[in-house]
């Protein structure tokens, strides 16, 4: 693990930002930080980033308790963008670059290959005001991993952009990822969740309420849910699955096909459904039917809020 967060708790006066919160991010993985506004991913981040510290608990980076020496193996992108306005965009990304350590030369070189990557290297001599929000979103991305650090924090990266430009920030990110680097990603976008996170936290009203890897958290959730697909149609299975099932759905297919989504009844085995399937028409196909992280993330949130 690269970062490991123990029992961590922070309160603001009286406002509980944080309640016992651990985590563990799994080196050179991509890695969720979920939950509604308000639950406490920011002040876990900013804990991280020694913005601010932690009234009890402990937060552990790559097998040492987290200093701020550690900080220069952190790239940080926070939702609250900033730029020099006034400044050119190369300017000022060399400038920031060499606050992290690297040397002029190498920073040039380092943002002329990003600028290419991301087909911007006529903004080099603009003035920052001169951007769209995208455009300094980019240079903003760009800034934060050109250190090449082991820990990326993102924090709602892909707010303000158009579909292609987020679709070349999450290739980047994956890139990153088998590059070597371990990324955290805070986002409310569920649907990017799927797409990129290998494992992910979701923390509500200050706590952590369900963390995993999200294939293991999908299944877990599937609760016996399966789509039996049919040749022909539902007539003769019905009354023989309805029995077994809490809920149903079915759906004509194209070829003369029908599809059977179902939920079973706890007390019901796959192999008996499968049966019972197989005695009333023909199966052409079965899969698990796992609900999507935006009904994990729903369903959780209001299990805790009840």
């Amino acid at each position: 693990m690269i970062l490991e967060v123990d029992k961590v708790s922070k309160q603001f006066t009286s406002h509980v930002a944080l309640s016992n919160v651990s985590l563990s991010v799994p080196r050179g993985s991509v890695y969720g930080l979920l939950g509604p506004n308000g639950a406490g991913k920011t002040t876990l981040i900013r804990i991280i980033n020694h913005i601010t510290a932690p009234d009890s608990g402990s937060v552990r980076f790559d097998g040492h308790r987290l200093t701020e020496a550690d900080l220069v193996n952190i790239g940080y992108l926070p939702e609250e963008r900033g730029l020099y306005k006034k400044m050119k965009v190369g300017e000022q990304a060399i400038f920031f670059a060499q606050l992290k350590g690297l040397s002029r030369r190498d920073a040039e070189a380092r943002l002329k290959a990003w600028f290419e990557r991301f087909e911007i290297s006529s903004w080099w001599n603009k003035k920052v005001s001169e951007l769209s929000k995208g455009m300094a979103q980019k240079v903003q991305f760009i800034v934060t991993v050109l250190h090449e650090p082991k820990l990326l924090i993102f924090d709602e990266p892909f707010s303000g952009f158009d579909p292609l430009n987020a679709q070349l920030l999450k290739d980047e990110i994956l890139r990153l990822r088998d590059a070597g680097a371990t990324i955290i990603f805070s986002t409310h976008n569920m649907s990017s969740v799927e797409e990129i996170c290998d494992s992910f936290t979701l923390i509500n009203k200050s706590q952590n309420i369900l963390s995993g890897r999200v294939e293991d958290v999908k299944r877990q959730f599937a609760k016996g849910r399966y789509d039996f697909t049919i040749q022909g149609d539902a007539t003769a299975v019905i009354p023989k699955l309805m029995p077994m099932v809490e809920s149903s759905d079915v759906v004509s297919l194209p070829l003369e096909r029908t599809m059977l989504s179902v939920k079973l009844r706890p007390e019901v085995e796959l192999r008996d459904a499968i049966a019972a399937v197989n005695s009333a028409a023909t199966m052409v196909g079965l899969s698990e039917n796992l609900p999507t992280m935006n009904d994990i993330f729903i369903s959780s949130v209001n299990a805790a809020n009840k």
